[in-house]
């Protein structure tokens, strides 16, 4: 093939490149901030002065498929090849939905039941998920990526560690209880509204606070956002309109201290994309944004509180191609290095086997080796921030700040983020990135290596996907029987009840949720509380099409 001309240079995001940058393209309102030392205002070069030399970033994989031990055996697979905590994902088909696995929705598609996630409907298979793992010196995420899962995952991860007699003031980790991901990326048939999901937001933010200091209780997943099609600037604008919804809520409530607010959810999720010093850019701009709005919005003085952003990325999904998987690896480890170029704190590699199917164990393993290789063999961690400096890099890592804060205005004219996502608008701004980036591979303009360029007819790089186990469906549907059959029927019954007393009022929610877990009350059962207390979302039209 010949040559590749390119007559437009711009980052991913369509930020215009010259050949070659100067100190004239830096701005003097960031120009000021260029000698800062990381550890200190305003914060962009990172919240430690000594980097990664005494605080490296977390190896932290998404793990799940199948029945929870399947589960299970993955985790300590991954704890023994190295990474430094787990990601629990429950099945989509029940979880996301809170359906146990005989509601009529998933026996329709009782074959996908375990594909992507284990069957968690009970703290028992919690309990079986969760055995043999050390949860007490283990950083864990719980799962409840979806806002309406969130807190029945919180709850059984913490009955779990109750039942075990650990003191929750040590148990640390994280939950998730995004909105990005299932009211804009994958909308989800049938969940509450977004209010009621704000309201279980600030609930687990409040009990987390008093029950569970080293908790963080939720992470503004901006990467779901930007594999649905946000750019980088859209992506830090949106992450921080979301995030003035919860400390707002916080602040109406007068429940806690706002400095504690931001702690609680200070800890977010990036994407990491294939545009290298965009990328990087974009943790140094986020760490920037998360000073600013703090001090200017919520009059937060303590430095300690404005410089602990602490960001977990995970490379792109939506850059990984079926065509030459193998290629894919080069990709995870770039993307990877933006990461920790940008200085953040946690990282998931995707799996090379990404577009196939959910990884495979050796898939996996390179994930967390990717990750070893960039610590250990490539003295990118030698240093911190070492991009600082670069005319180049800090007029992007400037752009992007004043783009994201120009998009974080834009949402705030709609209503704010949870409006934002009501009306379908911030739909329509990913649909409309979507459409331009399908348009720019078919028309050559943009190149994917393997797909819309230097293809191959038989190519050498295929990878078998991951088929998981067959059983998941079965296996569920007994263990939900003999719950059902073996509880005490009389304390679930009265815990559900409890339940929806507390979802009908202003109490927070979580006491009630703990003792349903404990009395296990079923996941399905527990939705049906919430279907009845906090109704449906009004989907916008545009996701209906």
């Amino acid at each position: 093939m010949t040559e590749i001309r390119r007559d437009k240079w711009e980052t991913a995001s369509g930020l215009p490149l010259k050949p070659f940058y100067t100190s004239d393209d830096v701005p003097q309102w960031h120009r000021e901030k260029i000698d800062a030392a990381p550890g200190g205002a305003p914060f962009h070069r990172g919240a430690f002065p000594q980097g990664y030399r005494t605080k490296p970033w977390r190896i932290f994989q998404l793990i799940g498929f199948g029945k929870p031990e399947d589960e299970n055996e993955r985790i300590k697979f991954l704890l023994e090849q190295g990474a430094t905590g787990f990601i629990m994902e429950h099945d989509r088909n029940t979880a996301d939905h809170l359906y146990d696995v005989d509601n009529p929705e998933v026996v329709a598609r009782h074959e996908d039941v375990g594909l992507t996630g284990a069957v968690m409907q009970s703290v028992r298979d919690t309990e079986i998920c969760l055995d043999g793992i050390p949860i007490e010196s283990r950083f864990g995420h719980a799962g409840g990526g979806v806002v309406q899962h969130a807190p029945f995952a919180l709850a059984a991860y913490w009955t779990v560690a109750r039942r075990r007699n650990i003191d929750f003031s040590i148990l640390a980790g994280t939950g998730q209880s995004d909105f990005f991901l299932t009211y804009l990326g994958c909308v989800n048939k049938q969940q509450i509204p977004t209010g009621p999901g704000l309201r279980l937001n600030a609930d687990i933010m409040e009990f987390c606070d008093r029950h569970l200091p080293k908790w963080v209780p939720v992470s503004i997943a901006g990467y779901n956002g930007a594999d649905t099609g946000l750019n980088a600037y859209q992506e830090l604008g949106a992450l921080f309109a979301n995030l003035v919804e919860y400390l707002d809520e916080i602040k109406r409530r007068d429940s806690m201290p706002i400095e504690r607010a931001a702690k609680a959810c200070g800890g977010v999720s990036f994407r990491l994309a294939m545009d290298l010093f965009e990328e990087a850019s974009k943790m140094r701009a986020a760490r920037l944004m998360w000073g600013d709005l703090l001090g200017r919005r919520y009059g937060i003085t303590d430095d300690r509180i404005r410089s602990g952003l602490r960001i977990h990325c995970v490379t792109a999904g939506s850059a990984m191609n079926y065509s030459q998987p193998l290629n894919n690896i080069v990709r995870g480890t770039l993307m990877g290095l933006a990461g920790v170029l940008g200085g953040i704190q946690s990282l998931g590699v995707s799996g090379y086997d990404e577009a196939l199917s959910i990884p495979s164990e050796h898939a996996h393993q390179m994930s967390v080796r990717i990750q070893q290789i960039l610590r250990h063999e490539s003295n990118a961690a030698a240093v911190t921030d070492p991009l600082a400096g670069s005319y180049y890099v800090e007029s992007l890592t400037a752009t992007l700040v004043e783009k994201a804060w120009e998009f974080f205005e834009e949402i705030q004219q709609q209503g704010g983020f949870l409006a934002a996502l009501d009306s379908g608008w911030l739909h329509a701004r990913a649909h409309e990135n979507q459409q331009a980036d399908f348009l720019a591979q078919q028309n050559g303009e943009k190149v994917i290596v393997g797909t819309t360029h230097f293809r191959d007819d038989v190519s050498p790089f295929e990878v078998d996907g991951f088929i998981g186990v067959s059983d998941a469906f079965d296996v569920a549907m007994e263990r939900l029987k003999e719950v059902r059959r073996t509880r005490d029927s009389a304390r679930a019954g009265k815990a559900l009840r409890d339940l929806e007393t507390v979802c009908r009022g202003d109490d927070n929610i979580m006491p009630a949720m703990m003792e349903a877990l404990d009395a296990e009350a079923t996941l399905g059962e527990i939705g049906d509380v919430y279907r009845t207390c906090f109704g449906d979302w009004d989907r916008p039209a545009i996701t209906q099409r």
